[in-house]
């Protein structure tokens, strides 16, 4: 049976927080958490959440993460390069785009390019894309044909680069090496509606781009 994708969308500027759940054990997973509110509470009742997954460490994915480690009791993982926009809120922007408060915290698992994480049945490989940030990757389900891509691909376009640790380069890098993935992928961004990879190759200027 395929996994099954629940989609809220929270925070202070609408990121897409994504609940995963595998068929087979039951175990779920959250990808990114820019609030933490009744509605995903109520979402995860029931739930045995593993791994509360995050694409990178800007504050409007992972301001809510704190309390929803605190009501799951799931590891928080990120890309050693973000890791420290969950202690600061100065490199997670949260002081910068409002002040908005933070509750400082560490990760449990630090994810790198290649890694794999197994929810049940499920193998969730990491793909390292900075150019957002430094630290951004996509979490990969293969056997279902499912990539979040966080804030590196959108429906149409790619993330902004014009952050701190942002990069034209490195963007362009990580869009042409999601073209590369055989076949086709359904794609949950961080923000907006999914799309699919074989559109975005069609469509998306910045992947007609890709180096060759």
């Amino acid at each position: 049976m395929p996994i099954k994708v629940e989609t809220l969308v929270l925070g202070p500027v609408g990121a897409n927080t994504y609940i995963i759940t595998d068929s087979q054990s039951g175990l779920s997973a959250v990808i990114d958490a820019g609030d933490f509110n009744e509605r995903l509470k109520e979402a995860l009742v029931g739930k045995n959440v593993k791994y509360i997954l995050l694409t990178h460490g800007h504050f409007d994915h992972i301001l809510g993460v704190p309390a929803l480690k605190e009501f799951t009791g799931a590891e928080v993982a990120i890309h050693p390069d973000d890791a420290d926009c969950l202690k600061d809120a100065g490199k997670s922007l949260a002081l910068s785009a409002g002040g908005f408060s933070q509750i400082p915290m560490q990760a449990d698992l630090l994810v790198s390019q290649g890694d794999v994480l197994n929810l049940g049945e499920t193998e969730i490989k990491v793909m390292h894309t900075p150019g957002h940030t430094k630290g951004g990757v996509c979490y990969i389900i293969e056997k279902d044909r499912i990539i979040f891509t966080g804030d590196t691909l959108f429906a149409l376009t790619v993330g902004r680069t014009d952050f701190e640790g942002g990069s034209d380069e490195e963007m362009l890098e990580s869009v042409t090496r999601l073209s590369r993935l055989d076949g086709d992928y359904t794609i949950y961004p961080g923000h907006n509606r999914s799309t699919t990879l074989e559109n975005e190759r069609r469509r998306n200027r910045y992947m007609s781009r890709r180096i060759k």
